[in-house]
C-alpha cells in the first residue's frame, strides 16, 4: 500500500525486452535503500524489485505485457522521469490517502494553464462511469495523491501546488501526455455496491 506522497524521482537507464514485457532498470536516490521482492510506485504503477546494483545505484523491475497495456509505462524509454514512492510502513503517517499502485485506466492532459504560481491541469478519461470521481475526492494522477477540483463528462481537473510540481514529474506535464489514473480505492467499492443494488 501507498499513500500518494512522492519520496523522489527516478529516471529509466535501461529498457529490455523479457518476452512479451520489459525490464525496467531505474536510477534514484532510493534504489541502494530497497530490497529483492520490495513493491514500489513507479508513477502510479506497483512494481517488484528484481534487481539491485548498488555500485551504479539502480534497481530493475519487470513490467509485464498486461501492465505495458494499462498504463503510460508502454511509452518508457532510457531517460524517462518516474515518480517514485517506497511503500508505507506500518505505524506510519497516512498523508496522502489509500492508494494501492493498480492503475484503473490512463488519461491524457488536455490543459495546463499557470495561475499566479500554481497550477490547473485538465485531465481527460474514457471510463464510462463518472461516479468514481467527486469535486474534493481524491484520485492518484502518476502516483501522486491529489485532490479533484471540478468533473464534468470525463475530465476532471487538479490544482497542484508549487512544491508538488518542482518535485514530480508534473513540472514536464504537455497537453497530449498520457498519465496513469487510480480512482479512490473506498469509491470504487461504494459504486459497485451500489450498481449491484441497482440490478
Amino acid at each position: 500500500m501507498f499513500t500518494g506522497i512522492i519520496e523522489t524521482m527516478g529516471t529509466v537507464t535501461g529498457v529490455r525486452k523479457e518476452g512479451s514485457g520489459v525490464r525496467l532498470i531505474v536510477a534514484s536516490d532510493v534504489s541502494n535503500t530497497l530490497k529483492i521482492d520490495q513493491s514500489v510506485s513507479h508513477s502510479g504503477v506497483c512494481l517488484t524489485v528484481v534487481g539491485l546494483d548498488a555500485e551504479a545505484g539502480t534497481h530493475e523491475v519487470t513490467a509485464i505485457d498486461e501492465t505495458l497495456k494499462c498504463t503510460s509505462l508502454g511509452g518508457a524509454a532510457v531517460g524517462h522521469r518516474l515518480n517514485l514512492e517506497r511503500c508505507v510502513e506500518v505505524g506510519g503517517r497516512l498523508d496522502g490517502h489509500i492508494v494501492q499502485g493498480h492503475v484503473d485506466c490512463t488519461g491524457e492532459v488536455l490543459d495546463v494553464q499557470s495561475v499566479d504560481g500554481s497550477w490547473i491541469v485538465r485531465i481527460g478519461y474514457a471510463v464510462a462511469d463518472d461516479r468514481l470521481i467527486v469535486p474534493k475526492g481524491s484520485i492518484t494522477v502518476n502516483g501522486v495523491s491529489l485532490t479533484v477540483v471540478e468533473t464534468g463528462e470525463n475530465w476532471f481537473t487538479l490544482a497542484i501546488i508549487p512544491y508538488t510540481w518542482e518535485h514530480t514529474t508534473f513540472h514536464a506535464l504537455q497537453c497530449g501526455a498520457a498519465v496513469n489514473l487510480e480512482f479512490d480505492v473506498v469509491g470504487k467499492y461504494v459504486a459497485k455496491m451500489f450498481a449491484q443494488r441497482d440490478r
